[in-house]
């Protein structure tokens, strides 16, 4: 008699049941065939559309860059390569106006954090008619910029019927001709003005969310206001008030409407930005080829800014979510 063996058995694979259940479906779904997915076919249209919407008018620009192209001289276009670069580089404007966009970002950003910062705290505490008084601080960012830059240019800064000359006399004082005397000023005062309330909105719900507990015992241990404000209330606000600077960096980086109505650009190049400079060039100048290697060279310090921008955010964020 042979002995009976039981019949062979098709092996099954089995898991360790030391594997995470995470790594046996991830090896499941990298075994198993891809699955057609319509929500991407779905959303091939608007992806399509949106890439187009931004990749043609930056070929286009990138283009006019290289060529010469003249609209008083339109017959007279070819291939220049980086000719149009180098002619805006040597133009007497271009340095100025690199210049006086640094200037006027950074001395926004500077009135309106500080402003926003200090209205935030301010408007934080209670008290009657405060609802309204908010609404009258937000008011201005909801202003065009044309329509404020001609409040300012003639209802407030005008020599003879503003606002500021009717207080300078007065006070017994000469009156001051703003927008000519002090042109870049004047262009920092109404930009400023328009984001404030920005930076107030952002920073006051930032502050809404700061437990009010850290400041009851930082009360009781004899912290006055001002330390509470610089230990407390300030490391609270870094991340929104890094927010605040991102956007309004990049949407300071464009100014041009308030330059335009007030001051176009002078006395001189005092006011030109280089937004301004690519207006002047292409569409007073008629030179497309230079102004849209304006364009580009404002294209990529508006990347290289948002770039240092996005790693500061992050990293920020970073920091407070590993606390």
């Amino acid at each position: 008699m042979h002995p009976i063996h039981p019949p062979a058995m098709q092996s099954q694979p089995t898991s360790d049941p030391r594997t995470p259940p995470r790594a046996i479906k991830a090896a499941g779904r990298a075994s198993a065939p891809q699955r057609f997915n319509p929500i991407r076919l779905l959303q091939t249209p608007s992806v399509l559309i949106l890439l187009a919407w931004m990749i043609v008018p930056l070929a286009m620009t990138i283009w006019f860059s290289v060529n010469r192209y003249n609209l008083m001289a339109p017959d007279q276009t070819g291939f220049v390569g980086l000719e149009n670069y180098q002619f805006l580089l040597e133009d007497p404007a271009f340095w100025p106006s690199i210049g006086n966009t640094a200037l006027l970002i950074g001395s926004v950003l500077a009135i309106s954090v500080i402003g926003g910062t200090l209205l935030a705290v301010l408007f934080d505490q209670p008290f009657r008619g405060r609802g309204i008084a908010r609404l009258l601080v937000i008011g201005p960012f909801f202003v065009m910029p044309t329509v404020a830059a001609l409040i300012w240019k003639n209802m407030i800064m005008h020599p003879v019927y503003g606002m500021l000359a009717f207080v300078m006399r007065h006070l017994g004082l000469e009156p001051v001709d703003w927008l000519a005397e002090y042109p870049m000023l004047s262009v920092i005062m109404i930009v400023a003005w328009q984001w404030i309330p920005f930076a107030f909105l952002i920073l006051l719900t930032a502050l809404q969310s700061l437990d009010n507990d850290q400041k009851e015992a930082a009360q009781l241990d004899g912290a006055g206001p001002i330390r509470i404000f610089f230990y407390i209330v300030l490391p609270h606000l870094k991340r929104a008030i890094t927010v605040v600077i991102m956007i309004e960096t990049i949407f300071l980086l464009s100014v041009f409407a308030e330059i335009f109505t007030t001051t176009a650009g002078g006395p001189g190049t005092a006011t030109t930005n280089l937004t301004y400079l690519v207006y002047s060039i292409g569409l007073q100048q008629f030179d497309i080829g230079i102004a849209s290697a304006g364009g580009i060279i404002a294209v990529v310090l508006a990347n290289i800014v948002s770039f240092f921008l996005v790693r500061m955010l992050a990293r920020n964020l970073k920091g407070a979510n590993e606390k």
